[in-house]
């Protein structure tokens, strides 16, 4: 395997934002994608021949041909998707796990990573990936995460080592997530609510007195923002956050709530409820109000 990553030929499980930032340093890219076998595959494929990126027909295609192997997809996927990649993977060759993954999660898909010769090392993304792109903070865990972390950062990554076992990045993913999207979730509850009684602004006023740092109008419109756009991949890894939690010996109950909640909002902007998707005035509303009031409307039809 080379050792200078900038002539990685590095592959993507999805990460269209990280083939951008790569691709910038011509570094040669390849990416698959199971959505590229359906109707939704069209723009991803606009968008490999936009940026020069090679699209493989299967995640062992992608594995075989690759030094250096991201997986960011969907929670449920982490492990199936390092199954897929492992027979086939090349001795030696790096996977990034960038999934938001409960630490068993993580340490199943090490095991079929390793067992088929390659090098598993997790990846907790802290925070929303857009505003940073490749920069977003990133914590590494697992035997290799300190060789690998100056790689990742000589291509642009702002990744730093969390613990040499794995699972230790993933629980603080996991922990802070039950706190992030835990507080969207009530957010939507607490404030849809109090406008189907009427009493919003004196919510509003007594949660300013108790948490005057906060601006509960912006963060209410942002929190309504970001569960109607990303509701079913929040929900989603919610639930390996309630599964985060019965690995450490509680049950689950505000993780379990919040997944639901995130997963019903899901739902209705399936339905269309808040516009249409791809739009740019969907789940952009300034006001959480005009978000409330659609489901309200809803709820009493």
């Amino acid at each position: 395997m080379m050792a200078d990553p900038k002539r990685w030929q590095i592959g993507l499980e999805v990460g269209r934002i990280l083939a951008e930032d790569l691709r910038q340093q011509d570094i040669k890219v390849a990416a698959y994608d199971i959505k590229l076998g359906s109707e939704q595959g069209a723009p991803l494929k606009e968008h490999a021949a936009k940026f020069g990126v090679t699209l493989a027909a299967s995640h062992a295609e992608l594995a075989a041909k690759c030094d250096f192997i991201i997986s960011a997809v969907t929670a449920s996927q982490a492990v199936p998707v390092a199954k897929a990649c492992a027979a086939a993977i090349n001795q030696g060759t790096w996977f990034l796990d960038f999934n938001s993954a409960s630490p068993g999660a993580k340490q199943r898909a090490a095991a079929v990573i390793d067992g088929g010769g390659g090098r598993y090392v997790e990846g907790a993304v802290m925070t929303s990936v857009p505003p940073y792109r490749i920069k977003v903070p990133l914590l590494l865990g697992g035997p290799g995460a300190r060789e690998l972390e100056p790689l990742l950062n000589a291509i642009g990554f702002a990744a730093k080592v969390a613990s040499d076992k794995l699972g230790v990045a993933s629980a603080v993913k996991m922990c802070r997530s039950t706190m992030i999207k835990g507080l969207e979730a009530m957010v939507i509850e607490s404030f849809t609510t109090a406008r189907a009684y009427g009493v919003e602004d004196a919510v509003l006023a007594s949660l300013a007195e108790t948490f005057p740092a906060i601006n509960w109008e912006e963060q209410g419109a942002y929190c309504f923002q970001r569960v109607i756009e990303h509701g079913r991949r929040r929900a989603e890894e919610v639930r390996e956050v309630a599964e985060t939690v019965r690995e450490a010996g509680l049950t689950p109950w505000s993780a379990e709530g919040t997944a639901e909640r995130q997963a019903w909002v899901a739902d209705l902007a399936d339905e269309g409820l808040f516009g249409a998707r791809g739009t740019k005035e969907f789940a952009r509303s300034d006001d959480w109000r005009t978000e409330a009031d659609r489901i309200l409307a809803k709820i009493k039809r």
